[in-house]
Order: C-alpha cells, then structure tokens, then sequence
C-alpha cells in the first residue's frame, strides 16, 4: 500500500507517518504544484494526501492505481469531485476540524476591525497617539454582525460574537427567513443581512454561484461605514470591489485571512489599505488543529484501502458496500 502526499506547506509528518506505519503502508512526501508534478510523484500511489496541488481529471486518468485522496481541509475547489467519481476514486475531507480555530479568528478579526486595534497599534509604532484616525468607535454592544453562512464554522462565530455582547443575526440559504436557529440566531435574507448589519463574516464554501458573492452590488448594500471579515475562501470576495470600497470609505475596514490569489501577491492593492487587517491564511491553524488534521486526513484513505467506509467521504456513491 503506498501513500503519496502531494504537496504540503507544515514542517513535519508526524502524525501521517504513525498512521501509516500502523496500517503497514508506504508514506511517501512529495512537492508537487503542476498536474505533470502530481503525475509523476504518484505513480503507483493507492492513495493521495492533497493539500493545495491540482487534481484534475488528467491527473485522475494518469494515476489509475489511485483509489482514494484526502484532502487536507476543508475545500475541495482544486480537486474534480465528478471526475473522481466518474473513475471511481474515494475523496475525503475533514471538514470540522478547525470549526473553534477558524471561528476564533473570525471573532478575532472582528473584534480588532471595531476596537481599531491594528491601526492604533501601526500608528503607534510610527510615533502617532492621537485617537482621530479610528475615530468612530463603538461600544461592541451596539453593534450589529451579520453572519453569512450558517454551518459549523458561521454558527460557533455566531455564538462566540454573541457572548462578547454582538447583536447577531445570519443567512443561509439552507435556512428560511424568518427562523431561529438551534442556539437563538435570528435567520434574516441576505439583503436584510447586508444592510442591517456593522460587520459581515462569510462562512460559505467556494462554488460557482458563491464566487464573488461578495461583490460590488453586495458592498453597496452595505452599511456606509460597515466592515467586512473574510476566513472561508479567497474567491468568494471580489478583491477589486473591497479595494474600492475601503479606498472610497464605505468599508471601514477588512479583515482577510484568505485571498483570490495565494500568497497574497507583493503587488496586491490590499497591501496599501491602511484599515485592512491582513493575515496569511492562518485561521486553521492552532496546535490542536493542525494535529488532528494530520491524523484524520490519512485515516480515511487507510479506511477506504482496507475496504471501509471512512469517517468523512463526499462521494460515497464510489464505495460498493456500506462500513461495516
């Protein structure tokens, strides 16, 4: 049985490596970034470990030892789900792993767009006091965050804005207008999201109809005045249209932890956005996020392999019998 990570950006194997060692498989870590580099580190693989590389239905078709891919998160926006499918091929995620961490950072965010945090601590630095430059500034009590995207990750941000005396409403197509959720959200339409609220943090998977959901009309229906937070996918903002509005004023701030093009390019107009807070696709992580993520992503192929339905599996229509 043999194992091919892909492609990962963490110092260590640790975890995949017990794993694999356990179920008496060869790990094999490559660097892959192109669909010819997928190719030809995993010939022969029965399995993939994919964190950022392509996997296309060339790829698929060119690695037809492959029976299962894990993929190390949550998206899966690189990888052709209906071609894995087609030629049979397992794929699983670990979709609630960074559920706390994730959320954690959004609220992060948030709190440090509204209390001015970042940009007092930059004027500071360069030898500025004074309290104009944030001025306005609310009591977090009298405002208002729009949670777009109901799930694990926009519900747990939901109840931690909640807590720290956020008024909290959301939207989820999934959910009708109207309705309360489990812990107490108020459910309201998007627009009636976007217009009543001071700070919106997306929480929505990366799809063709969530691609620039954020974009110019979204913003315009904004609060003049309202700040964004962004830690579910680059692409679901229109970076263009958020340069804009913090350059025009109408969004006080931003706070991005993911972006349309990652790393985030050293020629990205972001970077001169004064109340953009920027970090580097970090929400994930914590220590605690990172080790079970390392675990559970080899677990489910090593189910798969050995004939078990594993733990997380997006096209269980692959699997020719139910887990025992």
């Amino acid at each position: 049985m043999k194992i091919v990570i892909t492609d990962l950006d963490q110092d260590r194997i640790t975890e995949e490596q017990a794993v694999a060692d356990a179920a008496g498989a060869e790990l094999v870590l490559a660097q892959s970034r192109t669909e010819d580099e997928v190719i030809e580190a995993a010939q022969g693989a029965d399995a993939l470990l994919v964190q950022y590389a392509p996997i296309t239905r060339r790829v698929l078709e060119a690695l037809p030892s492959v029976r299962a891919i894990g993929r190390y998160g949550v998206g899966v926006d690189t990888l052709d789900l209906d071609a894995a499918t087609e030629v049979g091929v397992a794929v699983s995620n670990v979709p609630d792993y960074g559920t706390e961490d994730v959320s954690d950072h959004a609220v992060a965010l948030a709190v440090s767009l509204s209390r001015g945090v970042v940009e007092l601590d930059r004027n500071l630095r360069a030898g500025t006091t004074s309290l104009a430059p944030v001025k306005p500034l609310h009591r977090l009590s009298t405002r208002t965050v729009g949670v777009i995207g109901l799930g694990r990750i926009g519900a747990a941000t939901a109840r931690k804005a909640r807590a720290l005396g956020f008024s909290v409403h959301g939207y989820d197509p999934m959910r009708e207008a109207g309705s309360t959720t489990e812990d107490g959200i108020a459910v309201r339409t998007q627009d009636e999201v976007l217009a009543e609220s001071d700070v919106i943090s997306v929480h929505v998977p990366l799809t063709e109809q969530t691609h620039h959901l954020i974009s110019t009309e979204a913003l315009a229906r904004m609060r003049p005045g309202s700040m964004l937070v962004n830690t579910s996918r680059g692409g679901v903002v229109d970076t263009a249209a958020v340069v804009e509005a913090l350059q025009s004023g109408h969004l006080r701030g931003a706070g991005l932890d993911v972006f349309e093009t990652e790393p985030l390019p050293q020629d990205s107009a972001l970077r001169d956005c004064p109340t953009a807070i920027l970090t580097p696709h970090a929400s994930w992580y914590s220590e605690e996020s990172e080790t079970e993520l390392k675990r559970r992503v080899i677990e489910n192929v090593v189910e798969v392999l050995a004939g078990r339905r594993p733990r997380n599996i997006l096209n269980p229509e692959v699997l020719e019998s139910p887990a025992s």
